[in-house]
């Protein structure tokens, strides 16, 4: 079964890649079978959500966001290589925006996660770390490795 068959089965519908927001290379192959994709945030059409966890969000909603950061992410990755040329996600780095109390990022960043679960069937390697900020005040980026076919 194709990637885009496990997407239509799940109901998981990719939003259109984000653009760049700075000067980056969005996708950067290396060595003969990984790619690196920048961090994107959790913006997606019609959902943008701003502001901390654990001041103004709740670990729900970022959840949320962190799947949405990961649903840009992956649609960087559709634009770049195709998900059909994905054999996994090797390791993601989630940045968390939290107030300096908010200590449940790993939580947070779950919400990423789970959707590589339900796509690839296992979860990466993963490291969930708070941030005082994160560009336009949104509550999650998170960067990836993934190993091509």
């Amino acid at each position: 079964m194709s990637i885009y068959d496990v997407l239509k089965e799940k109901n998981i519908v990719l939003p259109p890649a984000p653009p760049k927001g700075g000067m980056y290379t969005q996708c950067v192959p290396f060595g003969e079978k990984l790619i690196y994709i920048s961090g994107c945030g959790s913006d997606v059409p019609g959902e943008a959500v701003h502001g901390k966890l654990g001041k103004e969000l709740t670990i729900e909603q970022g959840q949320k966001c962190a799947r949405n950061a990961m649903l840009n992410l992956l649609a960087v990755v559709d634009a770049n290589v195709g998900l059909d040329n994905i054999k996994q996600c090797v390791k993601i780095l989630a940045f968390v925006g939290s107030d300096p109390d908010f200590y449940d990022q790993p939580a947070v960043a779950n919400g990423g996660s789970q959707v590589l679960v339900d796509i690839f069937g296992v979860a990466p390697s993963r490291s969930a770390v708070g941030m005082v900020s994160l560009p336009g005040n949104q509550p999650v980026e998170i960067e990836a490795i993934f190993e091509l076919k």
